[in-house]
């Protein structure tokens, strides 16, 4: 699907450099057929000696000859860029915004009648356990949507979604290894609090919510199922289980969710 492509990327930081990575460590194209574009040469320096791909500093060019083109910038900057490289994108590049609160429509009007596709990552890309939510633009195919997935499944998971739900995406996974950290730091302080020594604590904290959640996704049973597998009759867990529902961390987790799907919607209005 991608053996043929040639990709580019303006924005060389950490979301860029993941997916470089996952990119040729899934084999999907070889490294001359990649070339990135950024502002700090010595960024362009890493990333050429550690993954052997191409780099420039004019954007522009690179937006004019490759097929699938990633915007891996900032949102503040995003349209000065739109607008540099408007004359040499081709109608047939496919283009993949990653800068969050940037609407399809807001590239689609510097860049019309090029597909484009919006996607939604989490910093988690960065240990290729990321997930990322891909909305297609009016101009993009389902076979666009799927080459997207692709790269973004050799990071962790993809889903396709209506770009009307991409601030409920930010709000849950997007925000969501946030939660998690307090999760895992909470923990972490609750076995020490019992008597475990911090690092030892960490590392059971840490590795708990890793396999629970890997319990999740390769079994594909509700975690409440999984959760009464544990809860024995009077035993432990149901003991701290019961402390959860009472001290209201469930309604903590969704209005958490709510309130940054919320600020999400805000920031995109701005």
């Amino acid at each position: 699907m991608l053996s043929n492509k040639t990709i580019g990327f303006i924005g060389g930081g950490a979301m860029a450099e993941a997916l470089v990575r996952g990119i040729l460590a899934a084999k999907l194209v070889t490294a001359d057929k990649i070339t990135v574009c950024d502002v700090a040469e010595e960024r362009l320096k890493f990333l050429s000696s550690a993954f052997g791909v191409a780099t420039s500093l004019d954007s522009k060019a690179v937006a004019g000859k490759v097929d699938v083109l990633f915007l891996a910038v900032k949102p503040q900057v995003i349209h000065g860029i739109l607008s540099l490289i408007a004359p040499a994108v081709k109608k047939e590049t496919l283009v993949i915004t990653i800068a969050a609160g940037i609407t399809i429509a807001a590239v689609e009007d510097k860049l019309p009648g090029v597909p484009i596709i919006r996607v939604m990552p989490n910093t988690p890309v960065a240990v290729s356990a990321g997930m990322a939510a891909v909305a297609l633009g009016s101009h993009a195919t389902t076979a666009m949507g799927d080459l997207t997935s692709l790269v973004f499944s050799a990071v962790g998971r993809a889903v396709v979604v209506a770009e009307s739900a991409m601030d409920a995406v930010t709000g849950l996974s997007g925000s969501g290894p946030s939660f998690a950290y307090v999760l895992i730091d909470a923990l972490s302080d609750a076995g020490v609090r019992v008597g475990l020594p911090r690092q030892m604590s960490l590392t059971l904290a840490a590795q708990t919510l890793l396999g629970a959640a890997k319990m999740v996704l390769d079994t594909g049973e509700h975690p409440a199922k999984l959760r009464d597998m544990v809860t024995s009759p009077g035993g432990t867990s149901i003991a701290g289980v019961h402390v959860l529902e009472q001290r209201g961390v469930r309604a903590a987790l969704i209005d958490a969710v709510v309130a940054a799907a919320e600020r999400s919607r805000e920031m995109g209005k701005k």
